[in-house]
Parts: C-alpha cells; sequence; structure tokens
C-alpha cells in the first residue's frame, strides 16, 4: 500500500509521522512512531490535536500494533493497543469511532489477513476524511453572511483533519468563493491553537485574518466587526449539544446577545446518539502546569490552583446551525438530530 500523506500525518506502512504540532509556527518537526503505546502518548501530549485527526492517528496506532505482533495479531491480541489508544484523551469521539471502525475489522481475522484489513480501513478513515471536509465545506458557505467577517475559535484545518479541515475548511472555501472578507482567530489559551495554528494556516494561503486575544471577542462584536462565528466540535450528543475547545460557549452566548449566527461544523463521525444530552459528556482536565506557564515560560505563581478543563458544552438551544458532510441541521434539537441521522443511514 502507498505512503498516504496530509499536512500533519504521514503514513508509511511500517511507521506513522505526526506533524509536532506543539512546536508550531518556529518549528516544523516530524515525530516516527512505531507502536500503539507511542502514538496514545503522542495524542494524550498533543503532538497531534483536532478529533478527526486523533481518530485518523489512534486508526494507524492499532495497525502498528498488528504489523508488531505479527502472526500473533489477533481481536484478543490486540485488546490492550485498543484500550491504551482509547485511554489518551477521553472527550473526542472521532477516537472513539474510528477504534470501533478498527474492531469491526479485527473481530473474525487474525495474522496477515488481519494486518491489511485494518492497514487498509485507516488508510479508508485517512483519505475519506479529507473529502467529507470538502463536502461538508460545501453545505457551509452559504450559511456565512456575505461580505461577512468570520470568527473562529481553536484550529479546525488542515492540521486538526485528514486535510482542508470542518470550520476552517468552511472558511477556506468561502474565502475562494469570494463569499467573505476576513477572519478573526481568537488566540485559544493556554496551547494557543489559534495563534500557532489557525493565524499560521490562513497566512499560508493569504487569507485576511486577525489575532486577537479570547477575551476581545464580545467587544468585536459590540463594535460590528464580526457578522459570525463558526466552530468546529469534539463531541455532538443526540440534542445537539456541543463540546468544544474551552470558550466555545461563551462565544455561543455572546453571538446570541449580539444576534450573529453561531455555526458548528463537524463531520457525522463526530455526532454520538448514545448520549442523550451534554451533561453526560466526559469533559478532559488537563495539568495545571499548561495554564501556569506559557511554552516553557512560568506567568503564574507555581503553586496557584488551576482549573484546566480543555473543553466546554454548548446547548443546542444557542446553535443556529450545525453542518456536516450530509447537509445542514438548523436549530438543532433531538428530533432534527435523528432525523439528520436517519437520512443518512436510510
Amino acid at each position: 500500500m502507498p505512503d498516504i500523506t496530509s499536512p500533519a500525518i504521514r503514513w508509511h506502512g511500517n511507521a506513522l509521522s505526526l506533524l509536532d504540532q506543539r512546536l508550531l509556527p518556529g518549528q516544523t518537526h516530524w515525530i516516527t512512531l512505531h507502536t500503539a503505546a507511542e502514538v496514545a502518548e503522542a495524542i494524550r501530549d498533543m503532538v497531534v490535536r483536532g478529533a478527526p485527526a486523533i481518530g485518523i492517528a489512534a486508526a494507524y496506532g492499532v495497525v502498528l500494533e498488528a504489523r508488531r505482533l505479527d502472526a500473533a495479531a489477533s481481536a484478543a491480541t490486540l485488546a490492550d493497543a485498543f484500550a491504551v489508544l482509547a485511554a489518551s484523551r477521553p472527550t473526542a469521539v472521532n477516537l472513539f469511532w474510528a477504534l470501533r471502525r478498527m474492531q469491526e475489522n479485527a473481530a473474525t481475522l487474525q495474522g496477515q489477513p488481519l494486518i491489511a484489513a485494518l492497514e487498509q480501513c485507516a488508510c479508508d478513515i485517512h483519505t475519506a476524511d479529507q473529502a467529507m471536509n470538502r463536502r461538508l465545506a460545501d453545505f457551509g458557505v452559504p450559511l456565512l453572511p456575505e461580505g461577512g467577517c468570520i470568527y473562529t475559535h481553536c484550529n479546525t484545518g488542515a492540521l486538526a483533519t485528514g486535510g482542508h479541515g470542518t470550520a476552517l475548511g468552511v472558511i477556506r472555501s468561502a474565502w475562494a468563493a469570494g463569499r467573505i472578507s476576513g477572519v478573526y482567530a481568537g488566540e485559544t489559551r493556554p496551547w494557543m491553537q489559534g495563534s500557532r495554528l489557525t493565524s499560521w494556516e490562513l497566512m499560508q494561503e493569504q487569507i485576511p485574518v486577525t489575532l486577537v486575544v479570547d477575551s476581545a471577542a464580545g467587544h468585536l462584536m459590540q463594535q460590528g466587526r464580526v457578522q459570525a462565528v463558526i466552530v468546529g466540535a469534539d463531541r455532538i450528543t443526540a440534542n445537539g449539544d456541543t463540546a468544544n475547545k474551552i470558550g466555545t460557549y461563551s462565544l455561543a452566548v455572546l453571538a446570541r446577545h449580539h444576534g450573529l449566527p453561531f455555526i458548528v461544523a463537524a463531520p457525522l463521525s463526530t455526532i454520538d446518539p448514545q448520549l442523550a444530552s451534554g451533561a453526560a459528556i466526559e469533559i478532559e482536565e488537563r495539568p495545571g502546569n499548561e495554564v501556569r506557564g506559557l511554552q516553557g515560560n512560568i506567568i503564574a505563581p507555581a503553586d496557584v490552583h488551576v482549573a484546566n478543563p480543555a473543553f466546554d458544552v454548548t446547548p443546542a438551544a444557542l446553535i443556529t446551525a450545525i453542518v456536516t458532510e450530509r447537509g445542514v441541521i438548523h436549530r438543532p434539537d433531538a428530533d432534527k438530530m435523528a432525523a439528520h441521522l436517519n437520512e443518512v443511514s436510510a
């Protein structure tokens, strides 16, 4: 099987290379991994991030473990690999979606046939993601106000996916179509994905971007400088509640107050119909040192108590539309979410 590459993920058949996103934009450094445990550590340590990209990396982690086991590879011998990858990050449902697909392929095979099936499945997940993102963007572009300036949070571009992006993919396509005038990118503390990654991605394509501190969003809306907000998602529940990077809920409240569209862009694999509402979503709590310091520089007292939730939940009532690769769910609720999923399965 030939090598498969995307901006942040490269599959070499016997190894997985990940662009170390912790070092961007200052350094471009690739890390090569050979085991499921190494892939899980890379996911946990934010070498790779973004829900779709995490799922792709985890799928390849299973293949690496199967290759290591060789003739002994089976559903039973891969159980530990599935467990360590599933434990790497708890909130992004794409991780578990990808692992379920891999488990389905491991159910009845073993040895070389199993390895071949797993590699094909992982490669399919990887290559299909970019095509899904472009379909999603086609549905999302008409939702953005013509000539408007768009606010986005965190990073949802090619670095966070198999290519093109989800929310940032919509923005990228909207700019190419001449529909929008520019983008505001919130810095996205504490990992600074907006400043380090989103602004960098947009500048590479000469899309006008203005970087702002997260707390400037309300001021920009009040001044009429933002016409819509679009974000990605790490998990969407059966009623349309959405978990995304911490700070998203605040943006939704601000958008509602200022009468602005608040749009969520995510693939179908991000929808978790098993969870009734956002109250059931496990929110990852990350180490306090991520807030006490910034890229190795101490910016707070070493012993100050820190709460560092990585995500928050935006109620469906605050969401104007959820856009997937199969269409748009306007004013999402449980009935509309179920109908959208039923259309997909029909």
